[in-house]
């Protein structure tokens, strides 16, 4: 596979399918590497972001632009099931590196496009990132209290969904090919896979007319569901989406004789008394720490979580557990901790096998195997391909 990509969704994607054994080669330009190399905290001039976002993966130079950098790509291509890019559309044609040029030298390739807005339409040449997707699906518009502006999320959220929806539409891609024999192109928006984890706002609206406002915490299908804040300052997290839950959570706070109460019998009916349930849950909850809230819970089988961050996440139980967070041995770095692979397989289990490797570490030993001579690489470089 060859992750020609940059900025986040379709690197991510190249990760997810590297981290369960799809051999991956990162292509960066020469001089201008991947930009996430530089996004966010740096130790010792190392990204950090970049360990996780390049692992598994060989890190490779080469300037599609020069005409020896694209003898080489058509090279690689024909040796590979996938390539990821996410330039905008035409860059690759005018770089004579198209679909028409890809499949010729490979008619089994899978080539996956990820862009903002899509290859066609009227945004389509625009520039785009994550956070365009972000407002333009609606996810801003609903994020955030009622009376607060809309709401982005703090990290790549329209790119992380884009990701793991370009790593499932090219395994899609594969099993045809296993059918069909030949490969296809895959064309990603990042602004289509965020709308539809959103849910069926489109279809309120078609049919009722209906247009879903901001409700911070709360929901408008059950109650309560919100942040509370214990006694020792710290937060927790209720949600009663099951009508059993909602009782057991109102019986245990003391309140039994709100179950009563004609309105409790529905989610949506006990979202509309937010306020009443609200202030029952969270008065129970204010007198009491938080590891006495979530003993209490988990006696009484109700759903609680504390709201964590980092370092909380680092030192919970169940994540250690399930080794979610893992430690990877890298050598510019020593032993550093990252998120694991994404799930579990009983009998094909994936695994980090390293960390994101300097940018251009493995230009030489992959051409090589490839078949070009120290000769043919040595002229790249003079020539600027690499």
């Amino acid at each position: 596979m060859l992750d020609l990509a940059t900025l986040f969704a379709g690197p991510m994607a190249a990760t997810l399918l590297g981290d369960f054994g799809a051999e991956v080669i990162k292509v960066e330009h020469p001089r201008r590497p991947d930009p996430s190399r530089g996004h966010g905290p740096a130790k010792d001039g190392v990204g950090l972001w970049w360990k996780v976002l390049g692992r598994n993966k060989r890190a490779i130079t080469l300037d599609l632009s020069a005409p020896g950098g694209r003898a080489t790509l058509l090279r690689l291509a024909a040796t590979a099931d996938v390539v990821i890019e996410n330039f905008r559309p035409g860059t690759l044609e005018k770089w004579d590196l198209g679909w028409p040029e890809l499949s010729a030298a490979n008619p089994r390739l899978v080539l996956a496009r990820v862009t903002a807005f899509g290859q066609f339409g009227p945004c389509a040449h625009r520039p785009g990132f994550g956070t365009l997707a972000e407002a333009m699906s609606g996810f801003a518009a609903v994020t955030g209290e009622p009376d607060a502006p809309p709401t982005l999320p703090p990290f790549g959220l329209a790119d992380s969904i884009a990701g793991l929806a370009t790593a499932y539409a090219v395994l899609t891609a594969l099993a045809a090919r296993e059918r069909t024999g030949v490969g296809q192109t895959v064309d990603m928006a990042i602004i289509e896979p965020i709308l539809s984890v959103l849910g069926p706002h489109a279809t309120w609206y078609d049919q009722l007319g209906y247009v879903q406002e901001r409700t911070g915490n709360r929901s408008a299908n059950n109650a309560p569901r919100n942040t509370y804040r214990t006694a020792d300052g710290t937060w927790v997290a209720v949600s009663t989406s099951a009508q059993s839950v909602a009782e057991r959570v109102l019986r245990l706070v003391g309140r039994p004789e709100l179950i009563e109460e004609p309105w409790f019998t529905t989610g949506a009916d006990r979202a509309a008394h937010a306020d009443v349930l609200d202030e029952a849950v969270g008065s129970w909850i204010a007198g009491r720490t938080r590891a006495e809230v979530l003993a209490a819970f988990e006696e009484a089988e109700a759903a609680v979580a504390p709201v964590q961050d980092v370092r909380d996440v680092l030192a919970d139980p169940q994540y250690q557990a399930l080794d979610t967070v893992t430690t990877v041995d890298d050598p510019e770095l020593g032993p550093l901790r990252m998120q694991n692979v994404l799930f579990r397989l009983s009998a094909t289990p994936g695994g980090i096998r390293w960390a994101g490797r300097p940018h251009g570490a493995d230009t030489d030993a992959v051409l090589g195997e490839l078949g070009l001579t120290p000769a043919d690489i040595a002229a790249l470089r003079a020539e600027g391909a690499l």
